[in-house]
C-alpha cells in the first residue's frame, strides 16, 4: 500500500474502508453496516448524554451561589471544554463514517485537530490543577483560603484554557488536506504534519502522549501519593477528642479528593487506548494492520475517548450528595415548566376552539314574505 495512504491513518482518522479490503463481500457488507448505523448511533448518544450533563452542571454552578467553590470552578471549566469537544469533533467525526475521505475542506482540516487538542488539554490540565488544589487542602490544611480565592481560581482556568489554546496553535499550522492516490483511485484525506518525513508522525504521537497524558498524569499520581500518606497519618494522629467540625472537614476533604480522583481515572481509561493506538499507527507508518480485531480496536478507542465527555457529570451525580440535590431540584424544575405549558397550551387550545366553534355558527336573520305576512328565517353563516 501507497505510504502516502498510511500517512492518513496517522490522525487518527476512522477511514474503515481499508480494513475490509481483503475481507468477503458479505463480511465487508456486515461491518460497513454495523459501522454506519451502530457506530454513528453510539455518536449520538454520547452527544445528548454529554450535552444533558454538561449544561445542568454548568447551569447549577452559575446559578447556585453555594456551588461556587474552588474545586467547582475547575469542574465548570472541565465541562466547558467537554462541551467544546462534543459539539464540534464528536459530529465531525460521526459524519466520517458515511464518507470514504475529507469533505469539510481546510479550514475544517486545521480547525478540528486544534478544538479537540484544546479540548483534552483543557481537560487533563484541570484536573492537575484539581489534584494540586485537593493537596494543598488534605496536606497543608492550615493555608486559611483568603477572600480572593475564587478569584484566583478563575484566574487559573482561563491560563489553562490559553495554554490549551497555544499548544494547539500547531495543530492547525501543519495539518493540511491531501490528495492521495492508491489503486488508481484518487481520495482526499486530512493530515496533521506534512508527509515529506516519516518522522514526524513518530515525534507527533510522542509528543501528544507525554504532554497530554503521562506527564500530567505523572505530576496528579505524586499529588496523590501525598495526600494519601497524609490521610494515613492523620486517620492514626486524630485525637480522640477532636472537635466535630474538623472530623466534617476533613471528611470533606476526602469526599472532594475521591471525586478528583475518580475523575483522572476515567479520564485515563477513556484515553489510554486511543494515545497507543496512535503511536502504534506512528511507528508503525509503512504497514497498516487489515485484521477485524485491529478495526474493533480502532472504534471502541474512538468511542471510549470521546466518552470522556460525558461521564464526569453522571460520576459527580453519584459522589456529590449537594450536586445529586440540586441535580434533582433542575430536572423537577424542569418538568414543572413543561407540565406548565402543557397546561397552558391545552387550555390556550380549548380557548381557541371555543371561540373558532362561536364564530363558524353564527346565524343570520332573514325576513321573507308568505301569504301569512312577514315571518323570519334563521339560516346558518
Amino acid at each position: 500500500m501507497d505510504d502516502t495512504l498510511n500517512a492518513a491513518f496517522a490522525n487518527d482518522t476512522p477511514d474503515y474502508t481499508n480494513f475490509t479490503d481483503e475481507w468477503s463481500a458479505d463480511g465487508r457488507e456486515t461491518v460497513h453496516f454495523i459501522i454506519r448505523c451502530v457506530i454513528p448511533s453510539v455518536y449520538i448518544l454520547i452527544i445528548t448524554v454529554g450535552l444533558l450533563g454538561n449544561i445542568t452542571l454548568v447551569k447549577i454552578f452559575i446559578t447556585t451561589s453555594a456551588m461556587r467553590s474552588v474545586p467547582n470552578i475547575f469542574i465548570s471549566s472541565l465541562a466547558v471544554g467537554d462541551l467544546l469537544l462534543l459539539v464540534t469533533c464528536v459530529p465531525v467525526d460521526a459524519f466520517r463514517y458515511f464518507f470514504e475521505e475529507w469533505i469539510f475542506g481546510t479550514v475544517a482540516c486545521k480547525l478540528i485537530p486544534v478544538i479537540q487538542l484544546t479540548s483534552v488539554g483543557v481537560s487533563v490540565f484541570t484536573l492537575t490543577a484539581l489534584s494540586a488544589d485537593r493537596h494543598k487542602a488534605i496536606v497543608n490544611p492550615m493555608d486559611i483560603q483568603t477572600s480572593s480565592a475564587v478569584f484566583w481560581t478563575c484566574l487559573k482556568a482561563i491560563s489553562i484554557w490559553v495554554v490549551s489554546v497555544l499548544l494547539a496553535v500547531p495543530e492547525a499550522i501543519f495539518s493540511q488536506v491531501v490528495h492521495m492516490s492508491d489503486r488508481n483511485v484518487t481520495f482526499t484525506a486530512c493530515v496533521p504534519y506534512p508527509l515529506s518525513n516519516e518522522m514526524h508522525p513518530k515525534i507527533h504521537s510522542v509528543m501528544i502522549f507525554l504532554v497530554y497524558f503521562l506527564i500530567p498524569l505523572g505530576i496528579i499520581s505524586v499529588y496523590y501519593y501525598h495526600i494519601a500518606r497524609t490521610l494515613i497519618k492523620s486517620a492514626h494522629d486524630m485525637p480522640g477528642e477532636a472537635s466535630e467540625h474538623s472530623k466534617r472537614q476533613m471528611e470533606t476533604r476526602k469526599r472532594l479528593a475521591k471525586i478528583v480522583l475518580v475523575f483522572v481515572g476515567l479520564f485515563a481509561l477513556c484515553w489510554f487506548p486511543n494515545h497507543v493506538l496512535y503511536m502504534y499507527r506512528s511507528f508503525n507508518y509503512r504497514q497498516i494492520d487489515s485484521s477485524l480485531l485491529h478495526l474493533i480496536i480502532t472504534l471502541l478507542a474512538r468511542v471510549l475517548s470521546f466518552s470522556s465527555s460525558c461521564v464526569n457529570p453522571f460520576a459527580l451525580y453519584l459522589l456529590s450528595e449537594s450536586f445529586r440535590r440540586h441535580f434533582n431540584s433542575q430536572l423537577t424544575c424542569q418538568r414543572r415548566q413543561y407540565q406548565q405549558r402543557s397546561s397552558s397550551y391545552l387550555q390556550s387550545t380549548s380557548a381557541i376552539r371555543m371561540t373558532s366553534i362561536k364564530k363558524i355558527t353564527p346565524m343570520r336573520i332573514s325576513k321573507t314574505s308568505d301569504s301569512h305576512g312577514e315571518t323570519e328565517k334563521w339560516t346558518f353563516l
